[in-house]
């Protein structure tokens, strides 16, 4: 009877440990990215203008994008608190979730003249880091076709103040291309990714 209730002892203590343990795993990429639905849509797709699609973009890109709004090195008046919530772990997990879903780009109008300008100015500055007219995520530098075109214009305008560090092969590239066709060229940019979907 003694030995008996020993076991049972021991075996609830360790039924608490378990279950102690299993709360402490790190939650599903899934579980984790579901919490993002409600600015960056189901799955990843964004349905606000001010907020870019994530879903299907790659994993790498999402990582270090994540760390770098953990670490303070992307600013971001909501992003920068949001991310320090996360472990490393969690954040690899979530990225996970989201690059494994596919892209999908947001419908909607831009000028055809000024998109058909935005191609040849890709072409000539931008093509090198962000491949296939800004539609590949394998080059790991982001998206950028089919981005709603009101975030890839405060994106611009964090980059252009300084709020954002641009890096340094896209500050020459940029400078280049402002130099020679100046805020319109940069507006063309914008039209010419945001009417792709």
């Amino acid at each position: 009877m003694k030995y008996r209730t020993i076991v049972q002892a021991m075996l609830a203590l360790s039924g608490v440990a378990l279950g102690a343990a299993a709360n402490a795993a790190t939650p599903s990429g899934e579980m984790l990215g579901n919490t993002c639905a409600g600015c960056h849509g189901t799955d990843g797709i964004s349905t606000g203008p001010a907020i870019p699609t994530i879903g299907g973009l790659s994993n790498d890109y999402l990582v270090d994008a994540m760390m770098e709004y953990k670490t303070g090195e992307r600013g971001s008046t909501i992003m920068t608190r949001i991310a320090k919530g996360y472990t490393d772990d969690e954040i690899k997990a979530m990225s996970k979730f989201f690059s494994g879903k596919p892209y999908v780009g947001n419908k909607q109008k831009v000028s055809a003249k000024m998109a058909k300008t935005g191609a040849k100015l890709h072409k000539k500055y931008c093509e090198k880091c962000h491949e296939d007219g800004g539609t590949s995520a394998e080059d790991d530098a982001g998206v950028l076709a089919g981005q709603w075109r009101p975030y890839l214009q405060y994106t611009m305008e964090d980059f252009h103040s300084g709020a954002r560090t641009m890096p340094k092969k896209m500050k020459k590239k940029m400078k280049a291309m402002m130099d020679k066709h100046g805020a319109k060229g940069e507006q063309a940019l914008l039209d010419y990714y945001a009417g792709q979907e």
